[in-house]
């Protein structure tokens, strides 16, 4: 990758790093480790990979995100609002009366949401099933699913994965936030889930393990996706939760927190500066 483009994707993510605090600042408190996790990979998504247009949201041959871990639904609205799809002052209205951004993905409600999640586990077999659609139809778009570490505690994950192994669903990439926390605490204190590679490669997925917080090591990991074929494709993301911003990564329980108005401000300026330095 080069270097400038690199620069340009990293922006972004800082952006959406911002875009989610600031959100999740107005509304009081919110999801947001789990957010802070996924916005490289949505950088490299939404600023490389996937195709859409933002004047037509449901152009029928765009690529498209299901994000079953839905609660991370303030990154996919960061990354929306900074590209436009709705005014990015409406982040403010996060979770509130008659808001378009509701805590949980929903495509009833925001403009660039290609499907409503949030009740964990289904969000993968709603991807499937998008995919398969799409195969019967004869589009050449892919659909691209993000999924929790601990929302792989749900046994229909898998089942979803075998669905699709067997479909022969290679439109499909599977990205896989393992940030090794979840709700309640780490995940191999919850349930330990062993080997997600060995796991998904079992399940008939073609399958790599990469830092999902490093833009050039996803896009790499994404660009091999594109060759299609008969295998559906999963990319675990090793990741930091809370990843982008230091007070939030080592706070152990950071899975929904409050975001007061001195740490907003000392968040904020530090992603802005760091914007300015990448984008010269």
């Amino acid at each position: 990758m080069e270097s400038a483009e690199k620069k340009k994707l990293e922006a972004f993510a800082a952006r959406i790093r911002l875009g989610t605090i600031e959100a999740i600042h107005a509304r009081g408190s919110g999801h947001i480790g789990g957010s802070l996790s996924i916005a490289d990979v949505l950088a490299v998504l939404y600023g490389r990979e996937m195709k859409y247009d933002v004047k037509n949201p449901r152009w029928a041959d765009r690529d498209k995100l299901v994000c079953s871990k839905g609660h991370a639904g303030p990154a996919v609205y960061a990354t929306l609002a900074d590209l436009g799809f709705f005014p990015y002052e409406e982040l403010k209205t996060l979770n509130r009366p008659g808001t378009r951004l509701p805590s949980h993905c929903d495509r009833n409600k925001t403009p660039g949401v290609d499907m409503t999640t949030g009740s964990l586990g289904q969000g993968t077999s709603l991807a499937a099933g998008m995919a398969l659609g799409d195969k019967l139809k004869g589009r050449k778009d892919r659909v691209f699913l993000i999924v929790g570490d601990g929302e792989a505690d749900e046994g229909q994950v898998w089942e979803a994965m075998e669905f699709a192994a067997a479909k022969k669903l290679g439109n499909l990439v599977v990205l896989l936030d393992w940030n090794k926390r979840q709700l309640d605490g780490y995940t191999d204190d919850v349930l330990p889930m062993g080997d997600f590679k060995a796991k998904l490669a079992a399940f008939g997925l073609k399958t790599v393990v990469v830092n999902g917080n490093d833009i050039e090591a996803v896009a790499e990991a994404l660009e091999a996706t594109r060759q299609g074929g008969d295998q559906p494709y999963a990319i675990v993301l090793d990741t930091v939760k809370g990843a982008g911003i230091a007070d939030v990564a080592n706070t152990p329980m950071n899975h929904s927190l409050p975001v007061s108005d001195e740490q907003y401000a000392k968040w904020s300026a530090d992603l802005n500066a760091e914007i300015k330095a990448l984008e010269g």
